[in-house]
């Protein structure tokens, strides 16, 4: 039997019955001093056709073999490819130190190039600073970045948000509004300015979630998607031109079909990248628009901070009218006790307080009056407006700072320390 009905003998068996104890099956017939198979290497030769201690009896000899063991394809380069890549480096060595000039490319296809770059610069430029605008504290943005990646090992739905100054300054006005107290002008304005301010911070966090989902994020898929895309088809047309620089110039001795076939694949390469930038730049309008949700999601944003911010305006300016409509409380010092270091009685030279009595009041027959020391201009309805000199008639006691008097007919309330009392008010 020829070699190859051998081998095509050796195939079928091989299909019908697996190996055993490293025999395979062979017809019982001689064969000369060569290979079994391409991937069966005889362990002896001439072959020992013994049976298999497993198939004795069988009309089947097994023959022992040792199975090569199988390549793997494309774990080693092939010989093409090694010298393709030779011959770049060579070029490029070539071209870097020997000063060996390259083919040119176009000046169409280099302008293109130039304005691809340009874009991309710009925009990877563009989301790193707008970043920062929305989120200017470097060291919050690394720990939220950092409380992210572990809400994201963790499973966690909700992450973090970022630390808005607006909330930060809400919160130390609303602390201390609360600890002075809403009876109090000062911490009832810090209180209603805190909560303002938290409401600030929400509507900047609602800018952030705007700006990444229609600014940010559309202008990062630019660069993993499209600017990669032009990169990689940029980086292959480097690696043809090289390969077809380095055989144009040893034309001779490299066939000229190869030559041929670099050429080809060079202006291929050049044909999809050049169209792959055309089409970038001719689609800018997309860039454009996502400019133009950048400006509308800060318009919204400044519009709502308007508004919040004007209606603390308002409550302000009421708290300080009402403010100013009361009347001011003058702060009126407690008696001064009195140290009687007195009589014998005291037992160790002790001494006795007493309060000093109140100053006594002569009753004065005359009209009850006063005098003014400056000019009061009223500020609020009720009060009684006066000059410096002015003789007020006393009317009443509204409290410790406040008078009731009539002048030139016209009845109202002033304060105490404007004016001097001649004939004080009877008790």
């Amino acid at each position: 039997m020829s070699v190859a009905g051998l081998k095509k003998q050796f195939y079928k068996a091989s299909q019908e019955t697996p190996l055993l104890e490293g025999f395979a099956p062979v017809p019982s017939v001689t064969v000369g001093r060569r290979s079994l198979d391409a991937d069966a290497t005889l362990l002896r030769w001439p072959p020992r056709l013994t049976p298999c201690p497993a198939h004795r009896g069988s009309s089947v000899t097994y023959l022992q073999v040792r199975r090569r063991p199988k390549r793997v394809p494309g774990l080693k380069m092939s010989v093409a490819g090694l010298k393709k890549q030779f011959y770049k480096a060579s070029q490029m060595v070539s071209e870097k130190v020997g000063g060996a000039e390259g083919t040119k490319l176009d000046d169409d296809f280099k302008d293109l190039e130039r304005k691809v770059d340009v874009t991309s610069r710009a925009v990877v430029e563009v989301i790193s600073k707008t970043s920062e605008y929305l989120q200017p504290n470097p060291a919050s943005r690394a720990k939220l970045s950092m409380l992210n990646t572990m809400s994201k090992i963790r499973g966690q739905v909700k992450n973090p948000g970022y630390p808005q100054a607006e909330g930060l300054l809400g919160e130390c006005m609303s602390k201390y509004g609360r600890d002075l107290g809403d009876e109090t002008n000062f911490g009832g304005a810090l209180v209603d300015a805190g909560e303002t301010m938290k409401r600030l911070a929400e509507v900047k966090d609602s800018l952030d979630i705007d700006v990444k989902q229609n600014f940010i994020d559309p202008l990062q898929g630019l660069c993993d998607k499209d600017f990669r895309e032009i990169q990689h088809h940029l980086k292959k047309l480097e690696g043809r031109r090289l390969d077809y620089d380095y055989k144009k110039k040893r034309q001779g001795k490299i066939p000229d079909e190869e030559v041929r076939q670099a050429l080809e694949k060079f202006h291929e390469s050049k044909e999809v990248a050049e169209t792959s930038m055309y089409n970038l730049l001719e689609t800018d309008i997309e860039q454009v628009s996502h400019l133009t949700s950048l400006v509308e999601s800060q318009l919204q944003y400044h519009r709502q901070a308007v508004q919040v911010l004007e209606e603390l305006s308002d409550k302000l300016r009421d708290r300080m009218s009402e403010a100013q409509s009361r009347p001011r409380r003058e702060y009126t010092p407690k008696p001064k006790p009195i140290f009687d270091f007195g009589d014998d009685n005291h037992s160790n030279g002790g001494y006795s307080t007493s309060m000093a009595p109140p100053p006594s009041c002569n009753s004065v027959p005359e009209q009850p009056s006063c005098k003014a020391l400056y000019d009061f201009d009223p500020e609020n309805e009720g009060e009684l407006g006066f000059r410096e000199g002015d003789i007020i008639t006393l009317t009443n006691q509204i409290d410790e700072n406040w008078y009731e008097g009539m002048l030139s007919g016209q009845s109202g309330f002033f304060p105490l320390n404007y004016v001097e009392v001649l004939v004080p008010l009877p008790h």
